[in-house]
């Protein structure tokens, strides 16, 4: 159970809305709150990712850690192409 305190003025809008579509104000109330509920995205960061992460993968488990290595390889064999023509 949950004790709400609200100004006067909000108070009123409920009873008059509640009455208006013939509802108690703790009716009108619980369902306010199941419908803001239902909009607030209840995603994990790597749901809303998770289509992105991997989709471009290079197939190179070790980029991280080797990144400089790598890095070197490809351009010690930029330049030997070049070297060759």
């Amino acid at each position: 159970m949950i004790t709400l305190r609200l100004d006067s003025k909000l108070e009123q809008s409920i009873d008059n809305i509640a009455r208006y579509l013939g509802l108690t104000k703790s009716e009108l109330i619980r369902h306010s709150i199941q419908e803001y509920l239902k909009k607030i995205p209840n995603q994990t960061p790597w749901d809303l990712g998770k289509d992105l992460f991997g989709r471009y993968s290079s197939g190179i488990g070790n980029l991280s850690s080797d990144r400089k290595y790598i890095i070197k390889k490809k351009i010690r064999a930029k330049l030997n192409e070049k070297n060759t023509y």
